[in-house]
């Protein structure tokens, strides 16, 4: 289990002091948790402080029953705790097939190489040799990314709106990818995301505006609220229309 207790965040800007986060406190524990809430409410920072990338201002994080405040990003991950970008990064010579292997700390078999692919809808053997650069899609991308936390088999993971910046098509196939990891994984899942299909599926729902949590729930209670909100579905239907 995961525990934030009274996460504040601040930053300065021009020498202006501006509260990111405010006094948030949750435990989260269940396999499939969503974030979600109006852009800019601070979704993406929490996350962030949750693996290590900012530090908070001030309150505590618990993973498994340890402190973890402390620790650096490195540290997080040993402990348990993977974060996928909205951008996956791309890295010249490397192959997918080396990808897998770092993440899982071990040369795999080509046989385990695939299963994670197919895990996640691509075609094993077109993509083992290929190279994490331009010449694959942004859900090319995304998929291989996943299969890479598939491999590393983290305690905790993180996606920060997986739906950014992919067609139609892909983010149809990816929201089947993560329908398949709902069910069948054994750990947390926490995805930040405005898509109604990926929320539809969450386990919990936390909902975050100006740094606070405004909602938290059930999915199937949480997102009805979700929907009749006039401000968050108008992000919802923004978003969905970027995905088209």
């Amino acid at each position: 289990m995961l525990e934030l207790k009274n996460i504040c965040y601040s930053a300065e800007n021009d020498g202006v002091k501006k509260d990111i986060i405010k006094n948030v406190s949750l435990k989260l524990d269940e396999k499939f948790i969503a974030f979600t809430g109006p852009n800019g409410g601070g979704k993406s920072t929490l996350a962030k402080i949750i693996m290590g990338i900012i530090k908070p201002t001030s309150g505590r994080i618990i993973f498994d029953g340890k402190d973890i405040t402390d620790l650096s990003v490195t540290d997080r991950a040993k402990a348990g705790i993977a974060f996928a970008f909205q951008q996956p990064v791309k890295f010249k010579g490397i192959t997918v097939t080396d990808l897998i292997d770092i993440a899982s700390g071990r040369e795999l078999s080509v046989s385990e190489i695939c299963a994670y692919l197919s895990e996640v809808g691509l075609c094993a053997r077109e993509y083992v040799d290929r190279e994490i650069n331009s010449s694959l899609s942004g859900g090319e991308l995304k998929r291989i990314e996943i299969a890479v936390t598939l491999a590393r088999k983290s305690k905790f993971t993180i996606f920060d709106e997986p739906e950014a910046g992919i067609d139609l098509w892909s983010f149809n196939s990816l929201i089947k990818v993560f329908e398949n990891l709902a069910a069948k994984t054994a750990e947390s899942v926490l995805i930040i995301s405005h898509q109604e299909r990926i929320l539809s599926i969450a386990d919990r729902i936390v909902v975050i505006s100006a740094g606070e949590v405004v909602g938290d729930g059930k999915g199937e209670e949480i997102l009805p609220q979700l929907l009749s909100s006039s401000s968050v579905c108008n992000v919802l239907k923004d978003k969905a229309k970027e995905a088209l």
